[in-house]
């Protein structure tokens, strides 16, 4: 069977290219995705999230290799399974980062991506519930609104970090980033909002689009060329991609126009390198034959190395496992299924903010968010289920360490090697040390801090800068930020042009969080669905 656009990868850009290109009538349009619908309670409900990063189902998760400048370590790398993506997983935060982030894309030859040539695509897509202005859009499909939880911890973090000079923000993405808030959320009716509620789900149930076909559970093996142009894409469909190899079925189908690789910074490179574009010597290895050499490919690898502060607190009102917790959350839960308001809307990080290392007014690169429970281990470690405490996620925005994606094998159903090399480079870990400093100043500030009992992480026993840089070698994660890894651009490393065709290559493009050059300054979801919404008018202004 031929379509004229197939898209690989049902996550948050795929979701909105498939939505985008299928409103041209004359286009067919077919998007594969390897895992399910993502429609269940517990992917709507906001507060399941730590449920979610433990269930294959919804999560790859995962592992690198031991990390040699994270006190040998594996860390974990959750990974949206399923329509949506990660945006299925995610914590729902709306952030586009800085202005000079696009501006800084578009300095390095990709013209057509500076921050004013990109703002209007952010706003084709937001339905803004709370803010009016130049900043943002009101007519989109993804809605982004106020959380409805609201823990009264939160405005004690803000009101800590005020008292210290850190202006209050009620925008992050209006016209500065800087200072201390509540951040905004992809929900709408107090349940998770995600790219494919957003931009598939309706068309499905409404069967408007006649022109678009959605196959779940169509894991791609291979993309085929024919000379140097991309003709096809072959996939295993099943109803259960962890059944025996056997029950698959193998399909091919042609695409006339386009195949749009939309599978994310860890897939996107992984299926290419499978399909024969890549270094040379990755592919001679595995003996994949090589259709085109491309050095970039899985390179360039960023994510946001992220540390977090955790403090005993006196109050009762907490997220754990306490007899006083429980019985609170029991009255959040009532709340929840009345009126789908209280704390199962939590997004868990519901304040934060964007602060300098450098002074109050200059740009942050530094990111803060807070969580009204006890976290270690991404939610993993359950003993901190048993204490009544808050976590301050520490991250800095623009970390100079790299890392790269290679293949393990060339079956796609072996995960690829994700080594993230974090803290590599000495200047992150300089900064992060910076960061754990102006964290614990916060976290020591009234009206915070009369609650605290204790410090847990890092203890008080970490005091000086050898210490702190241990406990970050030792405790520190990524935030599930992973870019880069097709990077755009005109230098001899970069994957895709500004127009994100794969570079001497045709009818190939990657369009998702891959392409970033540079890591954006602060979550990475929004950004992604705006690349979705820009590549989707590069395409259509090459056929209409």
């Amino acid at each position: 069977m031929t379509y004229d656009f197939i898209i690989v990868g049902g996550g948050s850009s795929g979701c909105v290219l498939a939505n985008r290109l299928s409103a041209n009538p004359n286009f067919s349009v077919c998007l594969l995705e390897t895992g399910g619908r993502n429609q269940s309670n517990l992917v709507k409900t906001p507060i399941a999230i730590p449920l979610l990063f433990r269930i294959p189902k919804y999560n790859y998760g995962y592992e690198t290799p031991v990390q040699i400048n994270q006190a040998n370590r594996q860390i974990y790398n959750p990974r949206g399974r399923g329509l949506g993506g990660s945006s299925a997983i995610n914590a729902m935060l709306y952030v586009r980062g800085d202005r000079k982030d696009y501006d800084d894309w578009a300095a390095q030859g990709n013209e057509g991506w500076s921050y004013d040539q990109i703002l209007p695509y952010f706003k084709e897509i937001e339905h803004q519930e709370r803010i009016h202005d130049q900043y943002h859009g009101t007519t989109g499909e993804l809605n982004v609104t106020d959380s409805r939880s609201n823990h009264p911890i939160g405005k004690e973090f803000i009101d800590a970090a005020t008292s210290l000079g850190y202006p209050f923000n009620p925008d992050f993405n209006g016209e500065k980033q800087t200072g201390v808030g509540y951040y905004q959320v992809t929900q709408k009716g107090g349940q998770r909002h995600s790219a494919a509620d957003a931009f598939i789900h309706p068309l499905q149930n409404s069967k408007s689009r006649k022109n678009l076909t959605v196959l779940s559970y169509s894991r791609v093996e291979k993309i085929i060329f024919e000379g140097e142009r991309a003709v096809a894409v072959r996939f295993q469909q099943s109803q259960l991609l962890e059944a025996d190899k056997d029950s698959f079925k193998t399909v091919e189908l042609r695409a006339s126009k386009e195949v749009l690789l939309c599978a994310g910074a860890i897939h996107s490179p992984q299926l290419l390198m499978l399909s024969g574009i890549g270094p040379k010597e990755q592919l001679d290895a595995l003996q994949i034959p090589v259709v085109k050499e491309i050095q970039g490919v899985g390179k360039n690898l960023q994510d946001h190395v992220d540390v977090c502060l955790v403090n005993q607190q006196k109050r009762s009102d907490l997220i754990s496992i306490l007899p006083s917790s429980l019985w609170w959350l029991g009255t959040q839960a009532v709340e929840y299924f009345k009126s789908k308001r209280g704390a199962f809307t939590t997004s868990l990080v519901e304040t934060g903010g964007f602060i300098s290392s450098k002074g109050l007014d200059q740009r942050p690169d530094i990111q803060w968010q807070f969580i009204a429970g006890a976290m270690d281990d991404h939610g993993r470690n359950l003993k901190m289920y048993g204490i009544q405490g808050t976590t301050l996620h520490t991250c800095i925005l623009r970390p100079k360490s790299r890392g790269e994606i290679r293949l393990m094998s060339a079956d796609i159903a072996t995960p690829p090697v994700i080594d993230s090399n974090m803290l590599s480079h000495p200047d992150d870990i300089r900064l992060m040390v910076e960061a754990v400093k102006l964290s614990r100043q916060v976290l020591q500030q009234p009206p915070l801090s009369l609650g605290n009992i204790k410090e847990i992480f890092p203890g008080e026993q970490v005091q000086s800068d050898e210490q702190i840089a241990a406990f970050i070698r030792e405790k520190s994660n990524n935030i599930y930020h992973p870019v880069g890894t097709c990077k755009m651009g005109i230098d001899d490393m970069s994957v895709v042009d500004p127009t994100l065709k794969i570079r001497g290559l045709t009818g190939i493009r990657v369009i998702d969080a891959s392409i970033m050059p540079n890591l954006v300054s602060g979550n990475t979801n929004a950004p992604t669905m705006m690349i979705a919404a820009k590549g989707a008018d590069l395409i259509l202004s090459d056929y209409t």
